[in-house]
């Protein structure tokens, strides 16, 4: 999808250059946790280095949020084309996008800067074990003392309120773009442009609800197992899957392809 989009002047769109860095976020979401476990799975070991797991906690808290941040740029895209089409070139111009992504890419930078300082800045009196496949905030603030880490639940708490803004952005969004569509007069044409949304608001849909169900279940159903089960549906499956859902439904793509 990167070397397709990058080569074909065609694709050279506000929703492809989007679905680009998407495709750039998804290859560092995998690469930061699934090359590390997949070495202590067949060398039998669970050992990460001091550096290992504050990179690790660096790179999965800004891949995500970063593609959380692009998934809802895309929203706006998405509302922009259907819902204002005939000022899509003014809003959502080159110069618009780039400065778009490189905002989300920079804010979120310094969040995950000042998540990592946070949380590798507490003492750990709980030991050094952590019950998880691959380095994660909440399993290493379980090993901190038990006063230390309210400094880190602020900022968290921060981080927690602009991800709930945004994904009160998204919905807003798609109200916006579902009413559009319901007064278009032919069936074909709400089927076509609703068809153009469907790839974002699948992957948007798996991205959240993976989240969501991770860090928001009940505590009476968490177990050992569970926990990793859901780690594996938000870190691994929504990068796994993401060009999938584009390709399958993107025929533009595919000719270029």
């Amino acid at each position: 999808v990167i070397t397709t989009i990058a080569c074909d002047h065609h694709l050279h769109t506000p929703m492809y250059f989007f679905l680009l860095n998407l495709s750039v976020l998804d290859l560092g979401c995998i690469s930061t946790t699934v090359p590390k476990t997949m070495a202590n799975s067949l060398w039998d070991t669970r050992v990460i280095s001091y550096a290992g797991c504050a990179a690790q906690v660096f790179f999965v808290s800004f891949f995500f949020a970063v593609e959380y941040s692009v998934l809802t740029i895309m929203s706006y895209d998405r509302y922009v084309a259907i819902c204002k089409p005939l000022h899509y070139g003014t809003l959502l111009g080159s110069r618009a996008c780039v400065h778009m992504a490189a905002a989300a890419w920079g804010f979120v930078f310094l969040n995950a800067l000042l998540h990592t300082a946070n949380t590798f800045s507490l003492p750990l009196c709980q030991g050094n074990a952590v019950d998880q496949f691959f380095c994660e905030i909440p399993k290493i603030l379980k090993l901190s003392c038990s006063r230390s880490y309210l400094r880190e639940a602020g900022v968290t708490l921060f981080s927690f309120l602009v991800g709930f803004g945004c994904f009160v952005f998204i919905v807003v969004s798609y109200v916006q773009i579902f009413r559009a569509v319901l007064r278009i007069p032919s069936e074909q044409g709400r089927h076509k442009t609703f068809s153009m949304c469907l790839p974002h608001l699948a992957v948007v849909s798996l991205f959240v609800s993976a989240a969501v169900f991770s860090y928001l279940k009940p505590p009476s159903i968490s177990s050992r197992s569970l926990d990793v089960l859901t780690a594996v549906l938000y870190s691994v499956m929504p990068p796994t899957v993401n060009s999938l859902i584009y390709n399958l439904r993107n025929q533009q793509l595919k000719d270029a392809v």
